[in-house]
Order: structure tokens, then sequence, then C-alpha cells
């Protein structure tokens, strides 16, 4: 009897080992697959904020609500049960998916740049009004969700398969709940972070009407940081799409059998990553260097190609409806 009962302890004990270190492997897991997705979070919290610009105050949490839900559908109940489907019974298609996306990172930084320098112009749809001649906030809130989400699920899907990308040797549950972490995590922290900055000016606003000169002081410098913090943070994301869309290009053309752009750059690595101490940093900076020009490069020529179809296809459209 007591016999049974210590090998029934034994049994309970490895199983709790056993639980400990597929958690352990889980929770590895999601922070190697969430630190390859920072080019893509980086950029969905520079963007974000834009949905909300002129939009009453009280709204602006609500609706960022509303987006980070909207986020999590995309990423969850879309986006993983599709890519898993993927992973599990054609995995070849994963190389050549991640690669379309990262054009798409590309692309995006490269007509960011070509708008910073007025290459390009960027159109905003106006505002629809009412039969009474004034803007139906219901009917442009939903809008605005509507197209942060849309927006959304084209990072989110780069998010989940850059994740993905970086377990693929888990078995499939594993697989499973470390997407969900990486998905839950990155959703929490990216819309925590945007509705920090989007009320970053209220809440400095506030202090500077204090009677204290430290907080006055502090919310000043609060509101006067807001409009230099997403300025910065618009640059951080346009780098972050090219170094991230560039790296899963070259290592991408390497993995389909093309080695010249990654034996090139791996073999300038190598000298580096011999020095003491800092070497694996030298490395990393070399592989991040040419990531981005490669990411500059690319995206300017597909963004060059866009840009040329569509002067192309409105020019057309323009003779016909003057002929």
């Amino acid at each position: 009897m007591a016999g049974g009962l210590f090998a029934l302890l034994d049994d309970v004990a490895a199983l709790v080992k056993l639980s400990a270190a597929s958690l352990d492997d889980v929770a590895a897991g999601a922070s190697r697959a969430g630190a390859k997705t920072v080019g893509v979070v980086v950029d969905d919290a520079a963007v974000t904020p834009k949905f909300v610009e002129g939009v009453n105050p009280a709204r602006e949490l609500p609706i960022i609500k509303r987006i980070a839900l909207g986020s999590l559908v995309n990423k969850i109940v879309i986006i993983l049960p599709i890519i898993l489907l993927l992973s599990q019974f054609v995995p070849w298609l994963l190389t050549p998916l991640l690669m379309v996306g990262g054009t798409y990172l590309c692309f995006e930084g490269a007509e960011k740049i070509f708008e910073k320098f007025g290459w390009i112009e960027h159109h905003q749809e106006p505002k629809k009004e009412s039969k009474h001649g004034k803007s139906d906030d219901g009917d442009a809130e939903k809008k605005i969700v509507r197209s942060a989400i849309t927006t959304d699920f084209v990072l989110s899907c780069e998010i989940m398969v850059i994740a993905l990308n970086e377990v693929t040797s888990e078995a499939l549950l594993p697989r499973a709940i470390i997407l969900v972490i990486v998905a839950l995590a990155i959703t929490i922290g990216v819309y925590g972070v945007v509705a920090l900055i989007v009320k970053m000016d209220d809440i400095g606003l506030h202090m500077a009407q204090r009677v204290a000169p430290g907080p006055q002081k502090f919310g000043r410098f609060l509101v006067q940081a807001m409009p230099k913090l997403l300025a910065g943070l618009s640059v951080v994301g346009t780098f972050a799409m090219l170094w991230v869309g560039g790296h899963i290009i070259l290592v991408g053309t390497d993995e389909l059998g093309w080695h010249a752009l990654y034996g090139f750059v791996h073999h300038l690595e190598e000298p580096l990553a011999a020095v003491a101490g800092v070497g694996g940093f030298l490395a990393w900076l070399v592989n991040t260097f040419f990531s981005l020009i490669l990411g500059a490069i690319w995206g300017a020529i597909v963004a060059g190609i866009a840009i040329a179809f569509t002067k192309l296809f409105k020019g057309g459209k323009h003779r016909t409806a003057e002929a």
C-alpha cells in the first residue's frame, strides 16, 4: 500500500516536473517569437494613435478599447487557425508567405519615406456628413474603428507569421499556446502604450494646472513632448519595418536556394563575431545594417512599381472618362 502511494507520488512529481519544463519551453518560445516581431509592433504602436486624432477626448479610450478587441479577434480567431493549419499540413508555404509579408513591410517603409520627401502624396478621405450637414459621430466612430482594425489585420498577419516562424519545431499544441500568448502580450502591450500616448497631452494639461511648480513644469513638458514622441515613433517604426522586412527577405532567399545575399552578409559577420565580449553585438549590427539597406532597396522597387501602376491606371481611367 505504502509502495503504491510512493509510486503514485513519484508519478505526480514526474508529471509536475514535465509540466514545469513544458511551461518553461512555452515561455522561452513565446519570448523568442515575440522578440522577432519588434519591427511590426513598433509600427503598430506608431500608426494607431493617428486614428484618434481630432476625436472627442472622452471617446479616445473607448475607441482604442474597441480597436484592441478587434485586434485580438484578428490574431486569435481569424489568423491563428489559418497559419496553424498551414504550418501543420503545408509548412513549405511559410517561407514564401513570410517573404510576401516582408515585402509588404519593405513597401510600407519605403512608401513612408517617399511621403516624407514629398515624392508621393498621402490622401485622407474627408469625413462624411449627415443629412443635417454635421458629421455623424456614431458613424464616424464606427468608420474609425473599422479602418483601424483593417490596418491592424495586415500588421497582425505579419506579427503572427513572424512569431510562428520561430516556433515551427514545436508540436501543434505548444505552438498554438505560444502564439496565443504572443497575441495577448503584444495586443495588451501595444494598445496599453497607445492609450498612454493618446492621453499623454491630457495628463500633461491636468498637471500643468496644478499649483506646485514641479508638476506644472512636468505637465508642460508632456504636452510639448507629445508631437515629438509621435514623430519619433513614426521614424523608428519606419526603420524597424525596413530592417525586419529586409531581414525576412535576406533569410528567405537563402532558404529558397539563392545563397548569394545571405552568404555575403554572413561572410562580413564572421570576423566581427570573433571579437571578444562584443562580437555577437557587432555581428548583429552588420546583419541589421545590411537588412535595412536591402529592405530599403526592395521596398523602393516595389513602391516604385506600385506607384507606376497606380498612375497608369488613373491615367487610363481619366482618358476613358474624357472620351
